[in-house]
C-alpha cells in the first residue's frame, strides 16, 4: 500500500507544523503555499515530500517571463510551418505540434505526481489568478484540438514564494498556507546531523553559535542561511579547523557570508 502521510525523511527534517499542513493540504486536496526567508527549505520540500510518499516530482521553475498558460501547453507554430514547407507527412494533425507544459504533464500522468510550484512571485500580478481554473477544477482546454486535459489524478500542488510580491486574495483562499520559521538551534542541530551524522559536538556547537551571532547582527544585509551552515561545518570539517578557533579567526567565512559589506561588518562584530 502507498504512502499516504508526509513524514521528515533521511534528507530533511521538517518540524511538527510543517508536517502537519502538508498532510492537511494533502488530505483537503488543496495546493499548499510556503512562505519563508531564502534558505529555509522551500523548495527541497518538494522533493522530500515525492521521497517520502514514493512519487514522482515535476517541477515548474517561475520566471518574470512566465505566464500561466506556459504550464498547460504550447502550440508550436513555427515547427508546423517549417515541416509544411518541406513536405512532412502528418502537418495535418495539429496534436502533433501541441506540448503540454508542467501542470499538463502533471495532469497527464497516469500516477499522482507532487507539483512543484517554484518561486510563484517572480511572475506578474495576473499569474495566479491566471491558474485558478485549472488548479480549482484541475483541467484545461486546448484551443486547437478541442481537447479537455482532465487530471488523471489531482497531483499535489507545493507553491513556493520569497513574498517578494503580494498574492491575489482570491488565489490565498484557495491554498492552505504555511510559513517556515528559520530553525531554532535544537532543529538546526537535527538538521546537520541528519547531514553529518559523525560531525564532532563541539565544532557543532562553536559553528552554530557563531552562526546565529552573524544572523543576528542589525547590519548584516544577507542573512546566511540553514544550507550556508551546512557547507561552512563541512568545510571546517573537511580543513580540520579547531572549534576553539572558530571565533578568533573566522575560517572559511566567505561560505556563510557573501557580500563585502557584510564581510566587514562580521569581522568587526564577531570575536
Amino acid at each position: 500500500m502507498a504512502n499516504t502521510e508526509f513524514n521528515s525523511t533521511r534528507d530533511y527534517v521538517a518540524s511538527e507544523e510543517l508536517l502537519a499542513s502538508v498532510n492537511v493540504a494533502i488530505a483537503l486536496k488543496k495546493p499548499l503555499l510556503i512562505k519563508g526567508e531564502p534558505g529555509t527549505g522551500k523548495t527541497m520540500l518538494a522533493q522530500a515530500v515525492a521521497n517520502s510518499l514514493g512519487k514522482k516530482l515535476i517541477i515548474w521553475n517561475i520566471k518574470s517571463t512566465t505566464k500561466a498558460q506556459d504550464g498547460l501547453y504550447m502550440y508550436d507554430t513555427i515547427q508546423r510551418l517549417y515541416d509544411g514547407q518541406f513536405g512532412e507527412e502528418g502537418v495535418d494533425d495539429i496534436a502533433r505540434y501541441i506540448k503540454l507544459g508542467k501542470l499538463g504533464e502533471a495532469f497527464e500522468s497516469d500516477e499522482q505526481v507532487v507539483l512543484l510550484i517554484d518561486e510563484i512571485d517572480k511572475a506578474d500580478l495576473e499569474f495566479p489568478n491566471d491558474l485558478l481554473w485549472e488548479l480549482d477544477q484541475m483541467e484545461f482546454y486546448i484551443h486547437e484540438t478541442k481537447r479537455t486535459v482532465k487530471a488523471k489524478h489531482r497531483p499535489i500542488v507545493i507553491i513556493t514564494s520569497n513574498a517578494e510580491k503580494e498574492l491575489p486574495d482570491a488565489f490565498l483562499r484557495r491554498c492552505i498556507f504555511h510559513y517556515i520559521d528559520f530553525p531554532d538551534a535544537e532543529l538546526m542541530e537535527e538538521i546537520i546531523k541528519t547531514h553529518y551524522p559523525d560531525v564532532e559536538e563541539n565544532l557543532m556547537k562553536n559553528a552554530m553559535q557563531v552562526f546565529y551571532d552573524i544572523r543576528a547582527l542589525r547590519d548584516v544585509r544577507k542573512k546566511p542561511s540553514t544550507s550556508e551552515l551546512i557547507d561552512w561545518i563541512n568545510a571546517l570539517q573537511i580543513g580540520g579547523i579547531p572549534a576553539e578557533t572558530l571565533r578568533s579567526k573566522l575560517p572559511f567565512v566567505g561560505v556563510v557570508v557573501k557580500k563585502d559589506e557584510d564581510l566587514e561588518t562580521v569581522r568587526q562584530e564577531i570575536h
